[in-house]
């Protein structure tokens, strides 16, 4: 009997710290959005820091986390490729009449609006702490326990459904997805559930970079450039449209 206990003590320890984890970020995500402007602003990165320091804890190693410096020339350099890959398709967006209406959102409507947002907000709120949490803590914890495909399918639909309160008012603030869906609940509903199901499947595409490359860079790259170059091209779409 005392045999089984200790085989199955490990295995019952790793479900716990994804059980932690998860509950940590469910909490985060209620606070942030539903509370004070100043948790909006605080608590996400502050429960970064705290996963970190859970993860440490339990003995997550700084390779697990994607932190390891040994993986740093290879993060780099994906980095480099996703940038410029997000770049190339932002740009062609832009290009294109029929895609550049869904750049019109009202929270860019203004240059130095965007880049406050691109170069601090987005970074310092949002892309590198959700990374540290998602492809970091999570990942780790994730891959204790299912390996790899718990990583992808797990870790990627709870990234997902971590959008959902973000995603309340996005048909409202988005002239090109109020054309098409318009400003009502049905509207309001299908806008989510495509933001679900689009940032599950960016969280696939920051899982494979954070896989491949062993670092957490490559994924923070990727994650930025989509938000921040997003942010910036719509800042430049609306000042064309307006000018």
């Amino acid at each position: 009997m005392s045999e089984t206990i200790a085989v199955h003590r490990p295995r019952f320890h790793a479900y716990l710290d994804v059980a932690v984890v998860v509950a940590v970020l469910v909490c985060t995500n209620l606070i942030a959005h539903f509370t004070t402007v100043w948790a909006s602003v605080a608590a996400v990165p502050i429960a970064a820091a705290v996963l970190l320091g859970l993860g440490r804890s339990r003995g997550l190693g700084w390779h697990e986390l994607g932190l390891s410096p040994r993986h740093w020339r290879r993060g780099t350099l994906y980095a480099l490729g996703a940038v410029a890959l997000v770049l190339a398709v932002v740009a062609a967006a832009i290009a294109l009449p029929l895609t550049r209406q869904f750049f019109l959102s009202n929270r860019y409507a203004t240059v130095s609006g965007a880049l406050i947002a691109s170069m601090i907000v987005i970074p310092l709120q949002t892309v590198i702490p959700e990374e540290l949490a998602f492809r970091g803590v999570l990942h780790g914890t994730l891959e204790r326990v299912w390996g790899a495909r718990g990583v992808f399918a797990a870790g990627s639909l709870l990234f997902g459904f971590w959008h959902i309160a973000s995603s309340l008012g996005l048909t409202t603030g988005n002239q090109g997805l109020t054309g098409i869906l318009g400003a009502g609940l049905f509207g309001q509903i299908v806008g989510i559930a495509g933001a679900v199901a689009a940032t599950a499947a960016a969280g696939v595409a920051f899982t494979w970079l954070r896989r491949r490359s062993g670092s957490l860079l490559a994924p923070i790259a990727l994650h930025w450039s989509l938000n921040g170059v997003g942010a910036l091209a719509a800042a430049l779409v609306w000042h064309v449209t307006l000018s």
